[in-house]
């Protein structure tokens, strides 16, 4: 993309937005103050970093096929920190797609279109590997494309991924607007699991409507957590005024309440109209009443499909196998408003979505820090449920508690010394993560960390 490396290499500027964010940065700007942070540019060894006018112009230099060739270049080096992990991260890899609005107050961004929400902005596809929350792969669209669109194509490129990665097998999840009924078949003949939300259309509510009473059955939801000493009661309402109890309140004021009595679950055969072999269809009929004051109006209830080729797996178990695809909004949240790589700051759709791309490489190496915490040993236990820690943590949290550490730097004659001057939980989990970093593969002989 240069024809000259001077001062700066791609990396350099690729590797100054994702640091910048790291360092707690949460927009282009910030990297004028990096810039003359003479303890920042001591710890990355560098005498200057390029400035935000300088990343801009970078931006705009990239192309569709740059941004692939990014794409790859991140993937490869995802590769080998997958291969750092234990067997069993292998069994399976779950791969969730959706589509998320990323809204602009800007008039001239070229690309940038009225939303179905009529809201103006861009709507990026996101890809990732449900396992650890890594974004596999970020697509910028105009505001006004359809949520799946490119979907198909953006699948096959993680299936391919995930297989060279070792992985025994690869589920593909995604919500009712990416059933992609016409690649289910190329799919399963593939050997490759899929579950997706399908719309309650009518010919579908009147075969689960048609099926027998007896093939319904209760669907029992697990606790959202488990209790490790034993519950409590919940406190009574002392207020004088109980302005709290929110359902007196629905009542007394005659609001129309919708509340959920029973869920039931059952199963049927169908053929989409595209596929030409039969497939599992889990129904999910909520039984709702429909109730205004003290009085019940009327029972009504609701229907939610999930077409899958897992034909073996119990139907609550494809329930929240289908449910556990929301937690993706959580990895859309945080790259949004934590590692800001949706505010789209440059002036157009390809260099927005290369910026997309970059800032969320601060997301991904988070991930890779927790991926590469070692488990061995005597605390095996310990430092596993660590790891989850880590690699669950927002990223917020994440910058506060292991990047963002006060510590004088010293630059002594043949290293650089780090004097930490604060204390907090997470030291242990960086220390063994500065550890795994410099006895990675390729890295040669280094000097054992002194604490």
């Amino acid at each position: 993309m240069l024809k000259r490396h001077l001062p700066y290499h791609e990396s350099d500027h690729v590797l100054n937005i994702a640091y910048n964010i790291l360092a707690g940065g949460t927009c282009r700007e910030d990297l004028e103050r990096r810039r003359t942070d003479e303890a920042y540019l001591d710890a990355l060894g560098a005498q200057r970093i390029p400035d935000p006018t300088t990343e801009g112009d970078f931006c705009r230099r990239f192309t569709p096929a740059d941004i692939e060739r990014l794409l790859d270049a991140i993937n490869e080096v995802r590769l080998g920190v997958w291969r750092e992990q234990p067997p069993a991260f292998f069994e399976q890899a779950v791969i969730d797609a959706d589509g998320t609005l990323a809204t602009t107050g800007g008039e001239c961004k070229e690309g940038m279109d009225i939303s179905y929400k009529g809201q103006w902005g861009y709507h990026p596809l996101v890809v990732s590997l449900a396992n650890t929350g890594e974004p596999l792969y970020l697509v910028n669209r105009r505001g006004n494309r359809p949520s799946h669109e490119g979907a198909a194509a953006r699948f096959d490129q993680g299936i391919a991924l995930c297989r060279r990665a070792g992985f025994r097998r690869v589920l593909l999840r995604g919500d009712t607007d990416f059933t992609q009924t016409g690649e289910l078949d190329r799919w399963d003949g593939d050997g490759v699991g899929f579950l997706f939300g399908i719309d309650a259309r009518a010919n579908l509510v009147g075969l689960a409507e048609g099926l027998l009473k007896s093939a319904w059955k209760p669907l029992v939801r697990p606790p959202k957590y488990e209790v490790r000493t034993r519950e409590r009661q919940r406190p009574e309402n002392v207020s004088p005024r109980r302005v709290f109890d929110k359902e007196r309140i629905v009542k007394e004021r005659e609001f129309e309440n919708i509340r959920l009595c029973s869920e039931e679950v059952a199963e049927f055969a169908y053929r989409p109209t595209k596929c030409r072999r039969p497939y599992r269809v889990v129904a999910v009929r909520k039984n709702l009443a429909v109730e205004k004051g003290q009085a019940r109006l009327f029972d009504d209830g609701r229907y939610f499909f999930y077409i899958t080729n897992d034909r073996t797996s119990a139907l609550a178990a494809i329930v929240r196998g289908a449910n556990g695809r929301c937690n993706q909004e959580n990895l859309i949240e945080q790259l949004k408003n934590g590692a800001r790589a949706m505010e789209m700051p440059v002036g157009g759709l390809v260099s927005n979505g290369a910026y997309m791309v970059m800032a969320s490489l601060a997301w991904t190496l988070k991930a890779w820090l927790a991926l590469l915490l070692p488990e061995a040993g005597r605390w095996q236990e310990k430092h596993r449920s660590e790891k989850q820690a880590v690699l669950r943590m927002e990223f917020k949290k994440f910058v506060n508690a292991l990047v963002r550490v006060p510590c004088q730097i010293v630059r002594t004659g043949r290293r650089i010394v780090y004097r930490l001057l604060g204390w907090n939980p997470w030291q242990e989990v960086l220390w063994r993560g500065v550890e795994a970093l410099r006895d990675l593969p390729g890295r040669g002989h280094r000097r054992p960390l002194r604490c």
